[in-house]
């Protein structure tokens, strides 16, 4: 709505860009955008269109998230996280609940998951992107931070234990394993016959999708769990962020402008987008939108009370008026 409205104010004023750009709306982007993103992508194919880089929502302007960092960050996401959904499936015979078994299939998949909740994914701090994010921050953060900032070749295991602690930094860290949904038993007097979890997994740029798949395997720890991969794939490239990269110094300089007093640096997205299905496009894929993130919003995402300032909408839409924010003016 912001960007349909900044487009308004632009025709309204005579705007005319010095480049051609692409404004994609798609209808289906928290499912996966198979009908929406990836038709686009065909038509553009087909039209032999490529393009110089991909702008779609993902990070935010952090302030107050990231412990110890004097004021606030705008974090432009340089790529994403995989993904996995993984469904384990316990079957055993049922029966009636007065002659209940040593251990039901309820009790064998809880077992299962509560393991898998003790013996997170390994710690991965400094092997993706995420590094370039706190050495751009650095300056920060005040003592002893910013010296263990401004030397992660060194201190990469210490501030990857301060980031863990946080649900909101800990997907930085690993990837994170969450138990989405739980179904048995129909009946409060009869044994089930069988019980299943989905597990929803945001896989770090480190590692694989197949080790992900491994790990679970040697966590569960249990034949009789079946593990089963519904979906996923892993984390796409790594976009440019130097002194040279188009987009991204379109973008950093739009949100100054707008917003002078943050610090910009290059993040990675520990959630998803449908961007990546423009990877065949571009080189170049950023994942920004122009909202304030404080203490407590993170919880409203997809959650209670999901919602947006007047102040910051009308930031929103006077970043999306910014010529140079549609491919450099």
């Amino acid at each position: 709505m912001g960007i349909l409205e900044a487009l308004e104010y632009l025709l309204g004023k005579g705007y005319a860009p010095r480049r051609g750009f692409y404004i994609g709306l798609g209808h289906d982007e928290e499912v996966g955008g198979l009908k929406g993103a990836l038709n686009m992508v065909r038509v553009l194919k087909q039209r032999g269109v490529q393009l110089s880089f991909v702008l779609d929502e993902g990070l935010a302007i952090a302030d107050g998230i990231i412990v110890g960092l004097e004021g606030p960050a705008a974090l432009i996401g340089l790529t994403e996280k995989g993904m996995a959904h993984v469904k384990l499936r316990v079957s055993t015979a049922p029966g009636h609940a007065s002659m209940p078994p040593r251990e039901t299939c309820i009790g064998i998949l809880a077992a299962a998951v509560k393991r898998l909740e003790e013996n997170p994914m390994p710690r991965l701090f400094g092997y993706g992107p995420e590094r370039e994010t706190f050495e751009h921050l650095a300056h920060k953060f005040g003592l002893p931070l910013k010296f263990i900032m401004s030397n992660l070749w060194l201190f990469s295991p210490v501030l990857g234990r301060l980031l863990e602690r946080k649900p909101e930094t800990n997907g930085l860290v690993r990837t994170t394993t969450a138990v989405t949904m739980f179904n048995a038993g129909v009946k409060d007097n009869v044994l089930p016959s069988h019980a299943e979890a989905h597990v929803n997994l945001r896989i770090h740029p480190a590692q694989s999708l197949q080790e992900v798949l491994d790990q679970i395997h040697s966590t569960v720890g249990d034949q009789r769990v079946k593990i089963e991969l519904i979906s996923g794939f892993e984390a796409p490239p790594v976009s440019s962020s130097d002194e040279k990269s188009f987009g991204f110094q379109i973008i950093k300089k739009t949100v100054l402008d707008v917003f002078p007093t943050v610090t910009v640096a290059p993040g990675i997205c520990i959630a998803n987008t449908d961007s990546q299905h423009f990877k065949d496009l571009t080189k170049d894929i950023y994942r920004f939108l122009p909202v304030w993130l404080t203490p407590g919003d993170t919880q409203r995402i997809h959650g209670i009370n999901e919602r947006i300032s007047k102040k910051n909408y009308e930031e929103s839409r006077q970043t999306f008026r910014a010529p140079e924010y549609y491919a450099g003016g």
